[in-house]
């Protein structure tokens, strides 16, 4: 019978990236294939030479992956950044309210 930890062992790329547990890796890996497929069938179809293809192929599948999983890893920075400071926020919002210090409060000589 197996452990728990043996069903949440993701499937690992290469040995290394356990795709399932790193945040970007699938898609890039997919991204990435897609990007080999297209630049190898297309430098073929214009040279008709099998071995330089494949070597196009592979350096699209490094390209396309590399800059797929950059522009995740980015795109979720961001995100946390501003998941960060809308918690912030949230926080001071609750500790301020009703108090002289709350921003949204309106002051009685506002009028």
């Amino acid at each position: 019978m197996k452990d728990e930890s043996d069903k949440r062992q993701g499937m690992k790329f290469l040995g290394i990236l356990d795709i399932q547990n790193t945040p970007c890796a699938r898609e890039s890996i997919l991204h990435g294939a897609g990007g080999s497929v297209v630049a190898g069938l297309i430098h073929f179809l214009a040279t008709s030479r099998v071995k330089r293809s494949f070597d196009v192929g592979v350096a699209g599948f490094m390209l396309s992956t590399l800059g797929s999983w950059l522009y995740c890893r980015y795109d979720n920075a961001k995100l946390r950044v501003q998941q960060r400071v809308i918690q912030d926020g949230i926080k001071n919002k609750v500790i301020y309210e009703g108090t002289t210090l709350d921003p949204t409060r309106k002051t009685r000589g506002d009028a």
